[in-house]
């Protein structure tokens, strides 16, 4: 099934979920994750232009 801008998508399941979002494998990577974008962050910052790492992003999610 291919996404289709003009129909709005409804099935999408009520917030908050009814299952637990906090359990010890989801914490876990949550700080890995923590890790890793504090580790983007600083050499982003090295970067003169940052506006071309953003721009680059935007160009690879369209293409996907």
């Amino acid at each position: 099934m291919l996404f289709d801008p003009a129909k709005p998508f409804n099935s999408m399941p009520l917030l908050p979920p009814e299952f637990e979002l906090e359990t010890k494998v989801i914490l876990k990577q949550l700080a890995v994750a923590h890790r890793y974008l504090a580790e983007l962050k600083g050499i982003a910052q090295t970067i003169p232009d940052r506006s071309i790492l953003i721009r680059t992003l935007a160009l690879q999610e369209a293409k996907g």
